[in-house]
């Protein structure tokens, strides 16, 4: 999703709160829009405190209070971000997310465009899952369980069994979950689940007012 789109759909939400947002758009190594866990776009969303420090000078920036939000491609990247720069982030929260990114490119051949999706993955990543396993489990929030598990961050996880992108999410974000909470995580880790679709409606009505709500940056909501 373009920066821009992203930042609409948070409508009013940030001026009824004492925060604001920050709308990367996401770039992987080799497509633009289509970062699917690389490395690079994730160092990228760490450094954004700094970025912001830089460009905004007179924006005040409580570094204790850093979050992420983020849902699908941006789910991913946020859960991404919470296993690799544990110490950036006072909460998390992520929803219809791809955990395990092999297993979503043999997913996408039971979704619309699965073959165009395949060969973008291929592009982007470099390889299949079976000829560069590594560049996938890399690009997976599960390789990062347990540092995610550790970090003591409080996470709260959405996912819906009517997703007709991310399909069969109880093997995506549901099994996650699950593996997450045998870990007997350090911190909060919550789960909504529903049948909702996959669509920024969805988003700007739902995931967005309820993951706000629930980091305690609109109490009142």
């Amino acid at each position: 999703m373009r920066a821009r789109t992203n930042a609409r759909l948070w409508g009013r939400l940030p001026a009824l709160g004492d925060f604001a947002v920050v709308c990367p758009g996401g770039m992987g190594r080799r497509l633009p829009l289509h970062s699917w866990g690389w490395r690079g776009q994730i160092d990228d969303l760490a450094r954004m405190p700094s970025i912001l420090r830089g460009s905004r000078p007179w924006l005040r920036i409580d570094p204790q209070r850093v979050y992420a939000v983020g849902g699908s491609m941006g789910g991913q990247e946020t859960l991404l971000l919470l296993g690799q720069h544990p110490g950036l982030l006072a909460g998390a929260v992520a929803f219809d997310s791809v955990t395990d990114f092999g297993l979503r490119y043999e997913q996408f051949a039971r979704s619309p465009r699965g073959r165009t999706l395949q060969a973008l993955a291929r592009v982007e990543v470099g390889g299949t899952p079976r000829t560069d396993p590594r560049a996938f489990v890399l690009r997976s929030p599960t390789h990062w369980i347990h540092e995610i598990a550790d970090s003591g961050i409080p996470l709260q996880i959405w996912w819906s069994d009517a997703d007709e992108i991310v399909v069969n999410q109880h093997t995506q974000s549901g099994r996650f979950f699950k593996q997450l909470k045998d870990l007997e995580p350090r911190g909060r880790v919550e789960k909504v689940t529903g049948s909702w679709s996959h669509t920024a409606k969805s988003y700007a009505q739902l995931q967005l007012p309820g993951a706000v709500a629930w980091l305690g940056l609109i109490p009142d909501l």
